[in-house]
């Protein structure tokens, strides 16, 4: 993420399975589709549950490295995938900036691209998804985030 980020959305994990199955209602009318290509990790799990609903055997991967923790960094390719990529499914958790998205549809240029969720600048990278958060929004993923007390926005915004 390019600019600072200043509100967060916290997934738990029964909200991801339901947005992820909301996808798979999505894509469902789309197919069929022969596999799915999962662009790790943070499309592991939403892959995972799009594969079960739409009864897809085959799961790929594609291994990309572009966050540490809070900060995009540059774009590793770790693992890729070839093919066109028609009749496949890509599926990621998120589309941010758009870029780790533009290097999976130079990989896969025939591929239907679905994310859980999409900021605005990434949106145009994907052909499917369910839920638009704002750019300045960082989604904090259940697999990334434990239980703690939180301050109430009120006080936040008289101490800042």
């Amino acid at each position: 993420m390019g600019e600072r980020t200043t509100r967060y959305f916290p997934v738990s994990w029964e909200q991801l399975h339901r947005d992820a199955k909301a996808l798979a209602w999505r894509l469902s009318d789309l197919g069929p589709f022969e596999r799915i290509v999962a662009i790790t990790r943070g499309g592991l799990v939403p892959a995972h549950i799009i594969a079960r609903e739409l009864d897809i055997r085959i799961v790929d991967t594609v291994c990309i490295a572009s966050y540490d923790e809070t900060l995009q960094r540059e774009a590793v390719i770790l693992k890729a995938v070839h093919g066109a990529g028609e009749g496949w499914l890509v599926v990621d958790d998120l589309v941010d900036t758009g870029r780790t998205g533009r290097i999976v549809r130079a990989m896969l240029p025939k591929a239907h691209f679905a994310t859980v969720y999409a900021k605005p600048a990434g949106r145009p990278i994907v052909d499917t998804f369910v839920t638009e958060v704002s750019q300045d929004t960082w989604i904090l993923f259940p697999w990334d985030t434990e239980p703690r007390y939180a301050a109430p926005i009120a006080r936040t915004r008289s101490s800042g």
